[in-house]
């Protein structure tokens, strides 16, 4: 069954007014598409810099330890971690905490995207060739269309917003079992009750200007 066919039985299905799930639906096709037509226009998607002044970008080499926290899911950023245990775990996890923990590597640690998308091309069931070098470029900042660099998701921004009481964090990570709605978002700030988590990896404002300034580097280049 092609995107193709898809696309048109939907129109068949909701000639005049479609809800607002099928249209969401209707633009990730288009977005597969988009990212298959950079594929295939550019070979190398997962190993080049789609943007080719990125290859001056000056990328951080994490430490094993600092790479294995992000993999296990100990950043002791909970929407980051949260995911990337859920992602271990299941194979997959929601898109919104994708690009939230996409961000945490390639901004707040500022590792080169590469380490990112080869390890959720090795993780994920439902990894696609195209969409993942796709938006890990696009998250980066070196892809086609890509998000503006200075976009830096913030994860307790985002778990506070899209998981106020706490729900999703908890069921990946039993260490803030204890801990109330409000704490479980930042449990640096109750270390006690969050037996056994760890501290954050690096501060967000700092790990923030750093990767703003590494950009400003770039663009005047």
């Amino acid at each position: 069954m092609s995107p193709f066919q898809i696309w048109h039985a939907l129109r068949e299905r909701f000639p005049r007014h479609a809800p607002a799930d099928v249209g969401i639906f209707r633009s990730e096709l288009g977005w597969r598409d988009f990212c298959w037509q950079l594929l295939y226009e550019n070979p190398r998607l997962a190993t080049e810099n789609y943007r080719r002044d990125f290859d001056h970008f000056a990328w951080q080499t994490p430490s094993a330890a600092e790479l294995a926290a992000w993999q296990q899911g100990r950043t002791g950023y909970p929407l980051v971690d949260a995911g990337m245990r859920q992602l271990w775990q299941t194979g997959w996890m929601h898109n919104r905490v994708r690009m939230a923990a996409a961000s945490f590597l390639v901004k707040n640690l500022l590792a080169d995207w590469r380490l990112g998308e080869a390890w959720f091309w090795d993780t994920l069931v439902d990894a696609d060739a195209a969409s993942n070098p796709a938006n890990w470029q696009w998250v980066a900042g070196s892809g086609a269309d890509a998000s503006p660099y200075f976009r830096i998701f913030n994860p307790v921004a985002q778990s506070k917003k899209f998981d106020a009481g706490g729900r999703y964090l908890r069921g990946f990570i039993p260490e803030l079992a204890d801990l109330d709605d409000r704490a479980v978002h930042e449990p640096w700030k109750n270390p006690a009750a969050a037996s056994g988590y760890p501290g954050p990896l690096v501060g967000l404002q700092e790990s923030r200007e750093r990767a703003l300034d590494t950009y400003q580097q770039l663009e005047a280049k």
